[in-house]
């Protein structure tokens, strides 16, 4: 396990989270015609892993430094996270294929929305009411209700985009 993520069961949560829909999305073709080899779409999937996490937590870096009235610094850590995400995620992303059609990406998202919703967030909520992280087990269990909500929301839109497209 990375030291990012040693002692920190929120930064391991979105990181698995990411993982899955990595998984999911699984090896799609390029933008260039060809799906990158098994061992290139495994380093592109590690490679997004951490440019989400460092987008992710340079906006919170940037969110503290304007509560501490560091505007210099917030902005120091926005446009950071803007190359991160804009910039090196959305290239690898095109690399390794990862955007679908609407129905596509729809399907994607059910199916990840889905088992953070029933296993993951409550495995991850099991282990931490294991270890005494009460914390941890209870933010979990109210993430997993949240994500619970998002798969409806994502059939809705999938059966309007196949009325739309004809698609199946």
């Amino acid at each position: 396990m990375p030291a990012w993520l040693q002692g920190k069961p929120l930064r391991l949560a979105a990181a698995a989270a990411i993982c899955l829909f990595m998984f999911l999305a699984g090896e799609r073709v390029s933008a260039r015609g060809a799906a990158p080899s098994k061992a290139t779409q495994e380093d592109l999937s590690k490679a997004m892993h951490g440019e989400a996490f460092a987008y992710a937590q340079s906006l919170l870096f940037a969110d503290h430094a304007r509560r501490q009235g560091d505007t210099e610094l917030a902005a120091l850590f926005e446009n950071t996270a803007k190359t991160e995400r804009f910039e090196h995620f959305a290239e690898e992303a095109r690399l390794a294929g990862l955007v679908g059609s609407d129905a596509e990406n729809l399907r994607t998202a059910i199916a990840g929305e889905s088992y953070e919703a029933a296993t993951m967030y409550p495995g991850f909520a099991r282990a931490a009411r294991a270890h005494g992280d009460r914390a941890a087990a209870e933010r979990f269990t109210e993430i997993a209700q949240d994500e619970a909500k998002h798969p409806d929301a994502f059939r809705a839109a999938l059966v309007r985009v196949e009325k739309k497209t004809g698609a199946r």
